[in-house]
């Protein structure tokens, strides 16, 4: 393998230019990142093919779906295809926390890297702003006591403050302490900014308008009559839209061989919907012929989250689903601890694949058959991965590639992209959404923890229950359901590996997203602002001679 770390990045015009943009149509951010003007979506309407980029559940010995849709996208353009990237931009949270970056690895990259992953173009900073805008918007309309305009109840306020960290330590607060002067006291805390409805809401606008609308709708609070308080109630919408004014606008960078890269919006799958900016997807698909992107986490969320709720309001459709594994990921599911993956164990491999099969099954239930890639690893033995190829070719009959695109970048990824090439053309069916947005609450619920998850039981605690109540009487009954729930299971239970059975799900309060356009129920333990680790990634980082260094 080549040394990524002796890539350079082309100029950003030779980027643009390739995908048929002037210099007219976008803004540069330094000589390798720009931001592309929404008007070349009227210039420029979908054309193009998408492939969905989706994996097995993850474990700490990593699937790589980034790298392996960096990596597609490369082995098609060596395949002369007109081919764009549409990714997420990575969180300073798990950068700096446990997971590390976001931007792929070996030769199969986005760059610049490390400005991807930590400050970008600022898009998390307009969102963390325009979020804490609307905190303290509200706060202040509490504090200048202004009852007969907006009767807030300082008991019933549903909008927290957001960062783009995680620190435990933050998610519930008292805030107004001090005295008189300092505002009310009342119990809060803080989300991360990948959690934010606003990073929702700018991942799933259509343009500046829809945006704005998306905006005045979010619900933050409740008067003492039971009504609800809305950004646009505040006053608040305006300013709200001019904070992320040039976040709207789609980033354009590059992959290691040169493949234009749009990477826009950062929503979690795990506490989000876990997909890319819709505006961005849509440019991609007018500019190219093959738009390879990816869902958060397993197809259980963030893929599931692609279809029922990003596909059905953008009115997307995918041509390929490709679902990622690796040998020692389903050795995890089989039972083997992380330090023996490297260790041959078809016994376990064979234990784990029913975690495979469930994915599978799921992505079958929205009529997409997929593509299985095995991301290979050097440590991979040959008989695990021939296994695994006759596992999917004879029992599963899926089509099933090899691809090494980590060490070899897109030549690496050949297989994968003929095979996907292949699969489209002769697959490709309108999606079937898992559930109608006009059904009950319950019933959407249930089809996706059942569904998806395999759960057999549903438990719903009294805030739950009250929680589905005033869904109801406020008409938000028809919005569709964006479930948070543990990445680490098909299970809301992290310790639950392979394919669980026999299980429940806990959904202990629902939130209503308005504004995004989507109920957002919480199962489990799962928390919206995570915590770092024993050891996190911050104190790997470092600058020497002015380089960044230690971001992986």
């Amino acid at each position: 393998m080549s040394d990524p770390g002796s890539f350079k990045t082309k100029p950003i015009v030779q980027i643009a230019s390739s995908l048929g943009l002037n210099e007219n149509d976008w803004i540069a951010y330094g000589t390798a990142k720009a931001k592309v003007r929404l008007e070349v979506l009227k210039k420029h309407p979908p054309r193009g093919k998408l492939i969905l980029v989706s994996a097995i559940t993850p474990t700490p010995a990593g699937e790589g779906k980034t790298t392996t849709t960096i990596g597609l996208g490369q082995a098609l353009a060596r395949l002369g295809q007109s081919v764009a990237i549409a990714l997420r931009e990575p969180s300073l949270g798990p950068c700096l926390g446990m997971k590390g970056g976001a931007t792929g690895g070996g030769l199969s990259q986005v760059h610049p890297a490390e400005e991807i992953n930590l400050h970008f173009t600022g898009d998390f900073h307009a969102i963390t702003s325009a979020h804490n805008l609307l905190a303290a918007l509200l706060d202040n309309k509490i504090y200048r006591e202004e009852a007969e305009e907006v009767p807030i109840d300082p008991r019933r306020i549903t909008w927290k403050r957001v960062m783009d960290m995680n620190d435990r330590a933050l998610r519930n607060m008292v805030i107004g302490l001090g005295g008189v002067l300092q505002g009310i006291p009342r119990e809060s805390g803080f989300d991360i900014t990948a959690a934010s409805e606003i990073m929702a809401i700018l991942c799933l606008a259509k343009d500046h308008d829809d945006l704005k609308t998306r905006l005045g709708r979010i619900l933050v609070a409740f008067t003492h009559e039971g009504k609800p308080v809305t950004a646009d109630s505040l006053n608040a919408t305006g300013a709200l839209a001019a904070l992320l004014k040039d976040a709207l606008m789609p980033n354009l960078v590059q992959t290691t061989e040169g493949v234009p890269a749009f990477i826009h919006g950062g929503p979690f799958a795990n506490i989000a919907h876990g997909c890319n900016s819709v505006i961005a997807t849509k440019m991609a698909l007018g500019l190219a012929d093959w738009v390879i992107t990816e869902a958060g986490f397993g197809f259980d969320l963030g893929a599931e989250k692609f279809f029922d709720i990003k596909c059905q309001s953008a009115g997307l459709d995918t041509a390929a689903v490709v679902l990622v594994a690796t040998c020692r990921a389903l050795k995890m599911h089989g039972g083997v601890a992380k330090d023996n993956l490297t260790e041959k164990n078809t016994d376990a491999l064979r234990q784990g694949l029913v975690n495979l099969d469930k994915h599978v099954e799921n992505i079958d239930k929205f009529c997409e058959p997929p593509v299985v890639c095995l991301n290979r690893f050097a440590t991979d033995h040959y008989e695990e991965i021939e296994l695994i190829r006759e596992h999917c070719t004879q029992k599963l009959h899926v089509p099933f590639a090899v691809s090494n695109h980590f060490e070899e970048g897109g030549k690496g990824g050949a297989e994968l992209a003929r095979t996907v090439m292949k699969h489209a053309e002769k697959v490709s069916i309108p999606f079937c959404p898992l559930y109608d947005w006009k059904e009950d609450v319950k019933t959407k619920i249930w089809k996706v923890a059942n569904g998806m998850y395999g759960a057999e039981k549903i438990v719903y605690t009294k805030k739950a229950e009250r929680d589905l109540k005033s869904i109801e009487q406020l008409g938000y009954g028809q919005l569709p359901v964006c479930i948070a729930k543990t990445p680490q299971s098909l299970s809301d239970d992290p310790k639950l590996v392979g394919r669980p059975t026999g299980f429940a799900v806990t959904v202990r309060e629902i939130v209503i997203s308005a504004g995004a356009g989507f109920l957002v129920p919480i199962t489990g333990d799962i928390m919206r602002m995570p915590g770092l680790p024993k050891k996190p990634q911050a104190e790997s980082i470092d600058v020497v001679d002015g380089n960044i260094t230690g971001v992986k």
